[in-house]
């Protein structure tokens, strides 16, 4: 089935090549902040291509700006959860993930990270039940006749719209905690033995206790913390296609998987066919500085200069962390 619907994603690429007019119809399921920077990449190179692209944006987006993306088409519609409702969301979150984790091991993250995972995924699931009851909505989507769906795996939703409107769908993902989606869904094999689960702090170079904590991180991902609450969701898939799933089960059914990263920055393990790393997408050619930038650049010597950025989501930074990251590159011979 894989090599089946790549098949038919590169027969609709070499179609616009060679029959103008003919090229694919793409739905995207999306995600705010740094997420779809990556993601309109993609995007924005599929209408280069002579694709048709329709972003769903709900009432709650916070970034996505029609504006500032003419090329794509957007549909855009109401929920009940609004743009300040999901922005204190993820505020909540991102400030419990900087400012309150211990970070001496996987298991301290339990229970301040699941309660605000929970309040996430409820909010999701929020979003989600408000687009797929949106019978005008629905009706026009499956109308417009997509040949696919792409959708940032982190935000669910974007696999139940494609299964409503029986079309496949693809992922663009830079990873779940403990890879739990990657394992469950993907299939993708990560063998706890000599690779470090994700957010557990080890490195590759494992000693056997450094082994024992990356057991116990696995167990702890796998069997105690959950990224969504699966129950809810799978019942909420169930009700909508009419027959028992479960979450896992729909995400698994990803005809594609695109990593934002390098593989070479990854640590080794199998690859499935359908898996591909793409990171660096974002990145364009370098265009000249500004002259106040340009004169600080050629003013650093032969230690050249370093860009420190917090990310799309940061908002603020208490006085000790602020400090701690003062000290260390005061210490570096790079200008700042």
């Amino acid at each position: 089935m894989t090599v089946k619907w790549m098949s038919v994603l590169l027969l609709l690429q070499m179609s616009c090549y060679f029959i103008p007019g003919n090229c694919g119809k793409v739905l995207v399921w999306p995600m705010d902040f740094s997420h779809w920077m990556n993601l309109k990449t993609i995007l924005d190179e599929l209408v280069q291509r002579g694709h048709e692209v329709t972003v769903l944006r709900t009432s709650a987006s916070i970034v996505l700006d029609p504006s500032k993306s003419p090329g794509l088409k957007f549909e855009s519609f109401s929920t009940s959860i609004g743009k300040d409702d999901l922005d204190k969301v993820f505020t909540r979150f991102m400030d419990v993930w900087i400012h309150e984790i211990p970070r001496d091991l996987c298991l301290s993250f339990s229970p301040l990270l699941q309660k605000v995972s929970e309040e996430l995924s409820d909010t999701f699931l929020s979003l989600c039940r408000d687009t797929v009851s949106n019978k005008q909505l629905m009706t026009k989507l499956q109308g417009s006749k997509f040949d696919v769906l792409f959708s940032d795996a982190i935000a669910p939703c974007g696999e139940l719209i494609a299964e409503l409107l029986q079309i496949p769908f693809l992922y663009s993902l830079r990873f779940s905690p403990g890879y739990t989606m990657e394992k469950y869904s993907g299939k993708f094999s990560v063998p706890p033995s000599y690779v470090p689960v994700i957010l557990s702090g080890l490195g590759g170079q494992m000693t056997f206790m450094e082994r024992v904590k990356n057991i116990m991180c696995m167990l702890y991902f796998d069997f105690w913390f959950q990224t969504f609450n699966e129950k809810k969701w799978s019942q909420f898939y169930s009700e909508m296609l009419g027959r028992p799933t479960t979450l896992t089960e729909t995400i698994g059914k990803a005809e594609m998987w695109l990593i934002r990263s390098y593989w070479d920055l990854e640590f080794p393990r199998p690859t499935l066919p359908n898996v591909d790393y793409v990171g660096g997408l974002h990145c364009k050619p370098a265009k000249p500085l500004p002259k106040e930038m340009e004169d600080f650049v050629q003013s650093s010597g032969e230690h050249g200069v370093v860009v420190f950025s917090l990310g799309s989501m940061f908002r603020h930074i208490s006085e000790d962390k602020a400090n701690a990251i003062a000290w260390a590159l005061a210490k570096i011979p790079q200008k700042l």
